[in-house]
């Protein structure tokens, strides 16, 4: 069969080439520039605790040796402290919770990169990849469909035609895919201009990040932000007017040198200026993220990233949400296929979409000034709280996205029981021990295109493996779990917040839970599991088998002669 062609080589385009890897689906990558990454550290990003051990399984390296995790968080007001968090600087997951669901639970702290670093690290991760072919100089300018796969040509040095099963434009905010589609780019234009500078120096907060609103020294921005990066580097923002003169050099070195001054009490201390730029963010969401066999992700179907906001988070989370359904659909086809890739525009437009309205909503609110709120009692905090919640990770500004109304979720039955985690929201990342006996997180068995059937057994930690696999009810949740119409893996916890004893919880291959049951029902969990791949199909092609580790891309050579 053939395989998918992604067009455009960002940490997109690269992390959905090795997603797909990883469930065996052979693919061409694009890519319109020379394959070399420039060296930018103020165009950093940061990402939160899910997706950074996401871009991990993908064989990333560059994130433990070129990123760094804030241990805490500051946010001061004037010259006052008003905020501070301490981070967990594991993965986001779950070692305790509190019975009381008012208990405060730290936040997991966010991973923060250069881009450049993490490009790097996953076109190394793909040099290691027999499945995956990384074309450079090669501009997409045409696409074709029909009812067996996509055509589409390049131009550069070596331009020639392109046949895929799917197509899938990563092509950024400028999308060639999206142009040649017809599809609309609504939104807002600079909603934010940020001037930004890396540099490294020595500022009274090591490891924190900092968000400091109106300062009070002369000729400040109304807000300013410090992320450390390694080695004593700092990425600072200044939060510019929306139609403010540019900034010139001077007028950035003046800036750095006040706020460095302000910061330690009143003296500058010595700093090496690294990089510099301008940085204006947008607002926009493409109409429609599927036309037949060609799909958008990333910046080519939406701009995000004020008031705290993670765009290149959010590009992440499409290819979370699309490799496993794409990888469905590349080995068995079928109608409940296509559902399954109409499912990922439903739930991740949505869930941008939310993510979009909330910030536009709060911007007013943080940006516009005056008004009768800003003299209101705890306004000022309320202001401070939401920022700090979209910054790490937290509130409709930066909370991972639930999807509750998915058309992928399984019908309501009596079988089924409330967890500490919503059905169709990100399920926690419990130890649990899988099938060869070892104890993982649950987060690391995720990515693999298969579904997680997790059983809730207190006490079987301390048991042999031997005793617990053909004890209680386990053998009966084997046999039901072999009976369903798609591969899936039992692992065993020994709690799950808000989970009885012999809970039965479905997690999708994405994270999310589909649905969680008292006890082991066979017929619920086919059903669910059933209705997580699409629904039943019986007009699906044969299954097409995955090609074997080891094998390279194959790729047809005949539109003509000059087809690949």
């Amino acid at each position: 069969m053939d395989p998918v062609i992604i067009v455009g080589a960002g940490p997109v385009g690269l992390a959905l080439s090795l997603a797909l890897a990883a469930q065996g689906v052979p693919s061409v990558v694009l890519d319109e520039g020379a394959g070399k990454e420039e060296s930018r550290p103020a165009r950093s990003v940061v990402l939160r605790a899910d997706m950074a051990a996401m871009v991990e399984r993908l064989g990333c390296t560059t994130l433990r040796d070129e990123g760094v995790r804030w241990i805490g968080w500051r946010g001061m007001r004037r010259r006052q402290e008003v905020r501070r968090l301490t981070l967990d600087l594991g993965l986001g997951g779950t070692e305790e919770w509190s019975e009381d669901p008012d208990a405060p639970a730290s936040p997991a702290a966010p991973l923060h990169i250069p881009q450049h670093a993490l490009a790097r690290g996953l076109r190394d991760a793909i040099a290691r990849q027999k499945l995956i072919r990384l074309v450079t100089e090669s501009r997409l300018d045409t696409i074709e469909q029909d009812r067996d796969g996509v055509v589409a040509h390049t131009r550069g040095p070596a331009g020639t035609w392109w046949r895929g099963s799917h197509l899938v434009g990563c092509d950024g905010a400028r999308s060639t895919v999206r142009k040649l589609l017809g599809i609309r780019f609504p939104g807002r234009t600079a909603v934010e201009r940020h001037a930004v500078a890396a540099l490294r120096t020595e500022l009274p907060w090591p490891g924190e990040a900092l968000l400091h609103r109106q300062p009070p020294w002369r000729g400040a921005a109304d807000e300013i932000t410090a992320r450390p990066l390694p080695d004593g580097v700092w990425r600072i923002d200044w939060l510019l007017p929306p139609r403010g003169d540019l900034v010139t050099p001077d007028a950035l070195v003046a800036r750095i040198r006040e706020t460095l001054a302000g910061w330690c009490d009143g003296v500058t201390p010595p700093y090496e200026l690294i990089d510099t730029g301008v940085h204006t963010l947008h607002h926009r969401l493409a109409r429609r993220w599927r036309v037949d066999r060609v799909l958008l992700a990333g910046d080519a179907a939406h701009l995000l990233g004020a008031v705290g906001t993670q765009g290149l988070d959010e590009g992440l989370r499409d290819v979370d949400n699309l490799a496993w359904k794409l990888a469905h659909a590349w080995h068995h086809g079928g109608s409940g296929s296509e559902r399954l890739l109409d499912s990922y525009q439903s739930e991740r437009r949505t869930a941008v979409a939310t993510r979009l309205r909330a910030a536009d909503q709060s911007l007013p609110v943080l940006r516009g000034g005056g008004g009768l709120r800003t003299y209101l009692p705890g306004a000022a905090r309320g202001h401070d709280a939401l920022l700090t919640d979209g910054h790490v990770g937290r509130g409709p500004l930066g909370a991972p996205p639930a999807y509750p109304h998915s058309p992928l979720a399984p019908p309501y039955t009596e079988g089924q029981t409330p967890v500490g985690t919503p059905a169709g929201a990100p399920v926690e990342d419990v130890r649990v021990t899988a099938p060869d006996g070892t104890t993982v997180r649950l987060r690391d068995r995720l990515g693999l295109g298969r579904l997680l059937v997790l059983l809730v057994a207190p006490g079987t930690g301390v048991w042999d493996r031997r005793h617990w696999r053909t004890a209680g009810v386990m053998p009966r949740l084997e046999e039901a779990v072999d009976a369903l119409p798609v591969k899936a893996e039992v692992l065993v916890t020994e709690a799950y917040p808000g989970a009885p004893a012999h809970a039965v919880l479905l997690v999708r291959p994405d994270g999310h839970l589909v649905a969680a049951f008292s006890g082991v029902r066979p017929e619920e969990l086919y059903a669910a599991a059933d209705a997580t791949r699409g629904g039943s199909d019986t007009d699906g092609d044969p299954v097409e088998e995955a090609p074997e580790e080891g094998s390279e891309v194959s790729v047809p050579s005949d539109r003509t002669a000059d087809m690949h």
